[in-house]
């Protein structure tokens, strides 16, 4: 087969494996590293010094380190200390910490968006601060915060391609394995392309939409 027919032959595997593999992978890491996210950020503005320190150096390390690193570590560098981890967890392991460090300021940011008027308000009327956290703060916060969660969801889908070199089977490690029986290295990569980009459009698009319904909620 010519490339043309190989391009048109790969969308079908390279999607299925986009939506039943990749997507998965990337919602489940998502959700685990929001709640990450959530929990640092309220250690970076904690009244404790230790919870804030212990916050920022988790913060620092995974920013400051490749994800690739963060991948190889936690599949090729715990067995040398005796923990054998398979290729799922170890992929949802790294990406959900990675989300969770980079989340992480930016859940923190929306927290320090909200005026202080909001937490003054809360304690006038005897709302301790957890409550006030949980019950006023979190919500507007949680607004605020869409825009940029939904562009670290949508990069963390392009991430995943990252996880085929640890042996997941997800939608790049399909398209290697078509290209090394084809040979047909071009055309295979572009439909991956493709189907990476097909992936992304749409949830952009669904992005838009949950900002448009968030904005009706908001006094002009």
């Amino acid at each position: 087969m010519d490339g043309w027919e190989i391009f048109v032959s790969s969308l079908g595997p390279l999607a299925l494996a986009g939506l039943t593999v990749t997507l998965p992978l990337a919602v489940i890491s998502f959700a685990i590293g929001l709640a990450i996210a959530v929990g640092v950020a309220l250690m970076r503005i904690s009244e404790h010094r230790a919870l804030r320190y212990t916050a920022r150096a988790y913060i620092s390390v995974i920013r400051g380190t490749p994800l690739l690193v963060q991948l190889f570590v936690i599949f090729f560098g715990l067995p040398s200390v005796g923990l054998v981890v398979d290729p799922w967890p170890s992929a949802i392991a790294a990406l959900s910490l990675n989300v969770g460090g980079y989340g992480a300021e930016v859940v923190r940011a929306a927290i320090l968006s909200v005026p202080k008027g909001q937490w003054e308000a809360a304690y006038t009327i005897g709302m301790g601060r957890t409550r006030t956290l949980t019950r006023i703060i979190l919500p507007q916060a949680a607004r605020v915060s869409v825009p940029p969660l939904s562009n670290t969801f949508i990069s963390l889908v392009k991430d995943t391609s990252l996880t085929a070199l640890i042996l997941v089977t997800e939608l790049f490690k399909v398209a290697q394995q078509i290209a090394a029986a084809t040979l047909q290295v071009l055309a295979v990569y572009l439909a991956a392309a493709l189907v990476y980009w097909v992936i992304c459009l749409v949830l952009s698009m669904l992005q838009n939409v949950l900002e448009s319904r968030l904005d009706r909620h908001v006094a002009r």
